[in-house]
C-alpha cells in the first residue's frame, strides 16, 4: 500500500459528499474503490466499490478524509480524472472527466485510451 500525497485523482466535494454516506452507512472503516476494468462498448469500463482494505500494490489516497484505493494498472488509466457526482431530474450518478480518454462511449460509462 503506498499513500501518495499528490493524487492524479480527484473527487469534487459532492462526489466525496455522496461516496462517505455510502460507505458509512454500511462500513464506517471502508474506502472506495476505484478502478478500470475491460469491457463495455469503447474497451474500458469505470467501476467503484467499497473496500473493507487495500491490496499491498493499492495506491492509498487520502481526498478529504475519504480514504480511496486504486490499483496501479488504473492509477494510469485515470491520471488527471475528476470524478464528479450529479443529481438531475433525469438521473443520478458519478461522471468521469478522463483527460485519457480518446473515445467515450454515450453514456459516458466506458472509454477507450
Amino acid at each position: 500500500m503506498k499513500l501518495t500525497q499528490s493524487p492524479a485523482i480527484t473527487l469534487t466535494p459532492a462526489a466525496i459528499d455522496f461516496a462517505r454516506t455510502a460507505i458509512c452507512s454500511g462500513h464506517p472503516l471502508a474506502g472506495l474503490r476505484v478502478a478500470v476494468v475491460g469491457g463495455g462498448c469503447s474497451g474500458f469500463n469505470y467501476a467503484l466499490d467499497i473496500d473493507e482494505e487495500s491490496d499491498d500494490a493499492d495506491i492509498v489516497l487520502e481526498l478529504d478524509g475519504l480514504v480511496v484505493y486504486v490499483d496501479q494498472h488504473s492509477y494510469s488509466l485515470l491520471s488527471g480524472t475528476v470524478i464528479d457526482y450529479t443529481t438531475s431530474f433525469e438521473k443520478s450518478g458519478f461522471s468521469f472527466r478522463n483527460p485519457n480518454a480518446k473515445k467515450t462511449c454515450g453514456c459516458g460509462s466506458s472509454f477507450s485510451v
